[in-house]
């Protein structure tokens, strides 16, 4: 479905009225603050026909992408991808393979989908949606938006995902946002309507724009370099009333930290054997499953040459 709306007012109700629908939106730039928007669902859901799984969601993006293309002569500079939550999956694996792509919007983004679940630290061959690994092939300005009480995807998904940008958009970590509740904050429509306007510009103007964001930055760093050394300066500068007295305190707090590390040690130590185990299940059963193919072929080998002694016992007593 096409429409056609202005930067300003409807292209903003327009995303918040289909952002948390499933599916992926693309917004197309037409002329200056004219926009086209095209939205559709995944396989299996909706309107759409079809299974859905990893592989079906990337076909859909490509063929509403090819659509685009094809029959309406979209550019890629023109086109901005609008990903949510699981969408944040098609959406970075067409965006790594678009070089000229205007931007990228990720609402609630996943690391993977393994790593919704488990907090693993490398990239098994059996998970989906591997996000991680994808979002440093983007070129283009990447927006990524997540709220900071996400109880279905944590908001540290988005903030890594971030790190890892090529092109960093300044971020929305929207304070007491949920998954599916973002839209609903002011801030969201102000900072979106933001981009959206800052990606219009030619890269050069980016490029400027970004510039005087980090030396700002860069100064913001060193100021608070200084504050920190003239905090220390000041406490060295404290007269100490009593050295006996501080001693036992310090004791104390070394104590309590020792025993918070073998808390936290602990802990992790847990979560770990449990991801180990059920890595090991998994390991197990695919072995199972191994096992039992190599024992199917087998079978399948001898009942071949059983057929093949019959047929020449067959010539042999016809001949």
């Amino acid at each position: 479905m096409l429409s056609t709306c202005v930067v300003e007012t409807q292209l903003i109700d327009m995303v918040c009225d289909f952002a948390s629908l499933i599916g992926i939106l693309f917004i197309v730039r037409c002329s200056h603050s004219i926009f086209n928007s095209l939205r559709y669902d995944y396989s299996g859901y909706g309107q759409s026909s079809g299974k859905p799984s990893e592989q079906n969601t990337y076909a859909d993006i490509e063929a509403a992408y090819k659509c685009l293309e094809e029959s309406y002569g979209t550019k890629q500079e023109d086109i901005i991808l609008y990903g949510q939550s699981v969408g944040s999956g098609p959406t970075l694996d067409l965006a790594a393979r678009l070089p000229q792509l205007r931007a990228v919007v990720l609402h609630s983004p996943i690391l993977s989908g393994l790593r919704v679940m488990y907090p693993v630290k490398r990239t098994y061959w059996f998970d989906i949606y591997k996000n991680i690994d994808k979002i440093p092939l983007v070129n283009c300005p990447v927006l990524i938006m997540h709220g900071t009480s996400d109880e279905v995807v944590d908001c540290s998904h988005g903030k890594q995902l971030w790190e890892l940008c090529k092109e960093k958009y300044e971020p929305l970590w929207l304070k007491g946002g949920n998954h599916c509740d973002l839209e609903h904050y002011p801030e969201y429509i102000r900072h979106l309507k933001k981009f959206i306007s800052t990606v219009e510009k030619s890269p050069s103007q980016r490029y400027s724009s970004r510039r005087s964001t980090d030396q700002f930055e860069q100064s913001r760093k060193s100021t608070d370099v200084f504050e920190v050394s003239r905090k220390s300066t000041d406490r060295r500068e404290k007269p100490r009333h009593s050295t006996d007295r501080l001693e036992k305190p310090k004791i104390q707090s070394n104590h309590v930290d020792k025993l918070e590390k073998l808390k936290s040690l602990s802990n992790n130590a847990d979560k770990l054997e449990k991801l180990r185990i059920s890595f090991d299940q998994m390991e197990r059963s695919r072995r199972s499953v191994d096992c039992h193919e190599k024992s199917r072929k087998s079978i399948d080998h001898q009942l071949e040459r059983a057929r093949k002694s019959v047929d020449r016992l067959d010539r042999i007593r016809t001949g």
